[in-house]
């Protein structure tokens, strides 16, 4: 499962907004080449909440254990929530491929994370990522009445 792919997937939910940073489009070099997915259904981009999953292709400061400056690594984090987090995070090596454990920072906060899913973790992520974008959906709703 690549970038692209789990791109493609999430884009198709209802009232997403994909920003994907890139060179000169003012974002911070740091974030160019990942992926961020907000629950935005006015196309704008919420000023006061996180998104829902990220996609990060390098190592950003204090996160470096996943090791993502390895060739073709990187890691798809999901704000599930801390009862899709307690049933799923795995303790594990923070730079196992293809294994879905707490986000080595956001954990606590019901992040989960996959670097480089695939056979073992590609249906769950996609799970996951649907139950993200539902959890941000009825935020925002809740905020919006």
């Amino acid at each position: 499962m690549g970038i692209d792919e789990i791109i493609e997937v999430v884009d198709g939910f209802e009232g997403v907004l994909v920003l994907r940073p890139q060179e000169g489009d003012g974002s911070p070099e740091i974030a160019w080449g990942d992926a961020f997915f907000y629950y935005a259904p006015d196309g704008n981009v919420p000023k006061t909440t996180q998104p829902f999953a990220t996609i990060v292709t390098k190592d950003y400061p204090g996160d470096e254990g996943s090791r993502l400056d390895r060739p073709g690594a990187f890691r798809v984090n999901i704000a599930a929530g801390k009862d899709a987090s307690a049933r799923w995070a795995a303790q594990t090596d923070p730079s196992a491929e293809d294994v879905l454990m707490a986000h080595p920072v956001y954990g606590n906060a019901g992040w989960l994370a996959v670097v480089n899913p695939g056979k073992r973790t590609g249906t769950v992520v996609l799970e996951l990522l649907r139950t993200a974008h539902e959890l941000a959906r009825a935020r925002y709703e809740r905020r919006s009445a």
